[in-house]
């Protein structure tokens, strides 16, 4: 266990919050960027997306499966940032990714995360700061 102590070193402490900060506010930014990009109406049954339309169907199915990856990579980061001790967003980050991804009761599963008010207040804080509307749940 002593040996533990005297291989710490200033340089190393110093890279290591280098590396927590880092990771931190480039999380947030990220989440930050999407979230106000967000629109208003997207938890709305009643929105209609034209993202798919229109390309070829390779195409579509290169987007269908990019779309998933991504969302799986969010999902599991925003479960990294969800335990203690590491920086970031994690239940908003998690948010973010199931959106992405394409399985049944993902509808349900959103608005769950949705029902916790600081989640929601959190989202239509930023959004505010930005000149953008809130939030429209369903």
């Amino acid at each position: 266990m002593g040996e533990l102590f005297l291989a710490i070193t200033w340089r190393s402490i110093l890279i290591g919050a280098a590396i927590f900060l880092g990771s931190f506010f480039l999380n947030l930014a990220i989440v930050s960027v999407i979230l106000v990009k967000l629109p208003a109406d997207h938890f709305n049954k009643n929105r209609k997306t034209k993202f798919w339309s229109g390309s070829h169907p390779a195409l579509n199915a290169a987007k269908v499966i990019g779309k998933n990856i991504i969302g799986v990579l969010l999902v599991a980061l925003g479960v990294v940032l969800s335990l203690p001790g590491v920086p970031g967003q994690g239940l908003i980050t998690i948010l973010l990714g199931i959106m992405l991804i394409d399985f049944p009761g993902r509808d349900r599963l959103e608005q769950k995360l949705l029902s916790r008010p600081a989640i929601v207040k959190t989202i239509n804080r930023l959004r505010e700061r930005f000149g953008k509307p809130p939030l429209e749940l369903r």
